[in-house]
C-alpha cells in the first residue's frame, strides 16, 4: 500500500499512524519480547547445598538451572565428609535469577594442624570452650583423687598424654582427667581405746566419713570401747573417705552381775 500525501491533513495522519507503530514496537520489545526472552519477574529459590558432595554438585544446580564456582577459602569440620559444601552463597532460601553462579567452599580432605591448648589446672567447663575454640572434641571425662574438684588434673589424645603446643589434628577427640574434690591423703588417724563418741568425733573431725559401726565380745574391755578400725591407722587416706569401727558389745544382765549377786 502506498501512502501518498495530498495535503496538510493527511500528512499529519500518515505521521500518526509511524508515530502509533513506533510507540507499538518499543512496548512490544520492552514488554514482550524481553521478558520472554529473559524470563523477566521469574526467580529461583536457592537450595540447601552443605553436605552435597562435589560430583553430585553440577548435576543438582543444572537440574534447578543453576549454576557453582568453588571459592579458594576451604575449611574444615569433622562432621561432613571431605569434598563436601560448607557455605554458600548465596545462602539457602535466597530468590535469585535463573542460571545464577552460586559460590560454594568445601570441606578439606585432611584435617589441619592445630597446637594443642593448655588445659590442665582450669576446669572442665573452661576446656569445654577451649576445646571448642580451637576445633577439637571433648571426649572420655575419668576421675581421680585431688583436693580441687572438677579440675583438670591430665589431657589426653588416645590414651596418651599431651602436652600444651603439640601439633594435633583439628577435630580431634580429647580425653581429661578430672580432680574428684576428695582432697590431698593423709595419715589414718588411730581410734582404737577410744570410746565409740571420741572415736566417731576425731573421724568426722579430720574430714572422713563414719562407716559401718559392728559390735564383737570382749571380756577385758568396758562397753563401747573401740576394738578395731578400718582403714588402719596410718593408712593414706583422704578427704571423704568412709571408716568402719568395731566396738565392744554392751554386757547383758548375766555379765553385769557379780559372783555373790548370781
Amino acid at each position: 500500500m502506498k501512502l501518498k500525501a495530498n495535503s496538510i491533513k493527511d500528512l499529519f495522519i500518515h505521521l500518526g499512524i509511524i508515530i502509533g507503530l513506533g510507540i507499538i514496537i518499543v512496548l512490544t520489545f520492552f514488554y514482550i519480547y524481553l521478558p520472554v526472552s529473559t524470563h523477566h519477574g521469574e526467580s529461583i529459590t536457592v537450595p540447601q547445598l552443605q553436605g552435597v558432595h562435589l560430583d553430585e554438585l553440577d548435576e543438582f544446580l543444572l537440574e534447578r538451572d543453576l549454576r557453582f564456582e568453588v571459592t579458594a577459602d576451604s575449611g574444615y569440620s569433622a562432621e561432613y565428609p571431605p569434598l563436601t559444601v560448607l557455605s554458600q552463597n548465596p545462602e539457602e532460601g535466597k530468590k535469585v535469577k535463573e542460571n545464577r553462579k552460586i559460590y560454594v567452599s568445601l570441606n578439606a580432605t585432611s584435617p589441619p594442624n592445630v597446637k594443642m591448648p593448655k588445659l590442665v589446672d582450669g576446669s572442665v567447663k573452661n576446656a569445654q570452650m577451649v576445646l571448642e575454640s580451637y576445633g577439637l572434641l571433648l571426649g572420655e571425662i575419668t576421675y581421680e583423687p585431688h583436693e580441687f574438684q572438677n579440675a583438670v588434673l591430665k589431657q589426653k589424645l588416645n590414651g596418651k598424654e599431651i602436652e600444651p603446643g603439640e601439633d594435633v589434628a583439628k577435630g580431634s577427640t580429647i580425653d581429661l582427667v578430672i580432680g574428684n574434690g576428695s582432697g590431698r591423703p593423709f595419715a589414718m588417724p588411730d581410734v582404737v581405746d577410744n570410746n565409740q563418741e571420741d572415736a566417731e568425733f576425731i573421724i568426722i573431725g579430720s574430714g572422713l566419713q563414719l562407716g559401718k559401726v559392728r559390735t564383737r565380745e570382749d571380756n577385758e574391755k568396758a562397753a563401747g570401747i573401740v576394738l578395731q578400725q578400718y582403714p588402719e591407722a596410718g593408712t593414706s587416706v583422704r578427704t571423704g573417705n568412709k571408716v568402719d569401727i568395731w566396738v565392744v558389745a554392751p554386757k547383758t544382765q548375766d555379765e553385769l552381775l557379780t559372783p555373790d549377786e548370781i
